[in-house]
């Protein structure tokens, strides 16, 4: 039993959810996300509360009844209030800023490195530190893995390309006789 699929989910005010022919969509102050959901689950819409149920039990459903359950939660709270993630560039000479929609680092290569920004997030750079902000979750942490991808942070110096708050595990380097 899933105890997220099982919890009821709010939905806000100047919040809205509509379900039409398998497709969620949820409008709020910031934007709309819609999501196409498969049969399998029952998505039900009382007053302000959804509820999902599972139209049989077998693993697949009882696995994509939590995840819709999630998938839904962050859609209602994406529309509200922006998701956000940064990414830290740490390294002598890595730099990066953001020339008209696209994102321009220095990595230590012998070129830039280019990277287009999606029209539905907003990328804004500090000093060494990269935010990406979005109303959809999964937007959000897929592009900053791609960023983060580019130059993973390395164990010896820690230079490279790293989550905020993510702990670079470090080695010791070669000894001298």
């Amino acid at each position: 039993m899933s105890r997220i699929g099982k919890k009821e989910i709010e939905i806000p005010e100047k919040t809205e959810v509509v379900i039409v022919n398998g497709e969620l969509r949820v409008k709020g102050p910031l934007g709309e996300l819609v999501r196409k959901l498969r049969p399998e689950i029952v998505v039900k819409q009382e007053n302000n509360i959804i509820t999902l149920e599972k139209v049989e039990d077998t693993v697949f459903t009882r696995a994509l009844w939590g995840t819709y359950a999630s998938h839904i939660s962050n859609m209602i709270a994406g529309v509200n209030k922006p998701f956000e993630k940064k990414l830290i560039v740490e390294g002598v000479g890595f730099k990066s800023n953001v020339k008209g929609e696209d994102l321009v680092m220095s990595l230590g290569f012998s070129h830039d490195v280019i990277i287009a920004i999606p029209k539905d997030l907003t990328v804004t750079v500090e000093k060494n530190i990269i935010t990406i902000s979005g109303i959809d979750k999964e937007r959000v942490g897929s592009f900053t893995a791609d960023i983060r991808v580019k130059k993973k942070p390395e164990p010896y110096k820690g230079k490279g390309i790293r989550y905020e708050g993510e702990i670079i595990r470090r080695k010791q380097g070669k000894k001298t006789a």
